[in-house]
């Protein structure tokens, strides 16, 4: 009995913690600007990367966060989620463009195994191009999602169809701010086209 009793109090334990962090980060000053629910201006999602885009150059965060962008942490061989999610990230950028926002979707994979250079240019150039796509090593791809807070693992087998886990946020940085806020699965084209032209509005104004 009292085993089952540790094991309640751990699970209780997990689950506060994992509310007070979401709780945290979704009552951030940006909330307060008008945008909808916003995350904590330079918040401790981001940092530094060198990463090698779908070009085969290698670049920093700086290089690629010089103006607003949607950071998506994914793999080309996902069956459905990966696609689906990167299709709408960059429908948001087609409605964003004919409003006159310059907006960058991005793609860091996180199966830099199968994911080559040759490889995200031709998922590029299948998807959008204005979309960026970034490789690495193993070493540089645990960086950049550790930076995020994202998380992913590769399903072991013994061939080489195996399956990633992963989590689907996509992240709005925008330059000098940094992190400011992450969309769900759920939010629409549209939503996050709204969203974001609201931020960086917001932004220009507060600079």
């Amino acid at each position: 009995m009292s085993k089952n009793y540790a094991a309640i109090a751990v699970l209780v334990v997990v689950v506060f913690l994992a509310l007070s962090t979401f709780f945290a980060i979704r009552n951030g000053s940006w909330s307060s600007l008008g945008c909808g629910e916003g995350q904590v201006s330079g918040a401790a999602i981001g940092g530094p990367f060198n990463l090698v885009d779908h070009k085969g150059q290698p670049v920093t965060d700086q290089d690629i966060i010089t103006k607003p962008v949607l950071i998506y942490f994914g793999y080309t061989f996902c069956p459905d989620i990966c696609p689906y999610d990167v299709a709408r990230n960059v429908e948001a950028i087609n409605i964003l463009d004919s409003q006159g926002y310059g907006v960058t979707p991005v793609f860091i994979t996180i199966d830099p195994r199968r994911d080559t250079p040759q490889v995200l240019s031709d998922f590029v150039d299948n998807m959008h191009p204005q979309l960026i796509g970034l490789t690495g090593t193993d070493a540089q791809i645990k960086v950049a999602s550790k930076a995020y807070k994202s998380y992913y693992k590769a399903n072991e087998t013994n061939d080489e169809y195996y399956l990633v886990d992963h989590s689907t946020f996509t992240y709005l940085m925008l330059p000098k701010t940094g992190f400011v806020d992450f969309f769900r699965r759920d939010e629409t084209a549209e939503q996050i086209a709204k969203k974001t032209a609201c931020f960086v509005d917001r932004a220009m104004h507060v600079s």
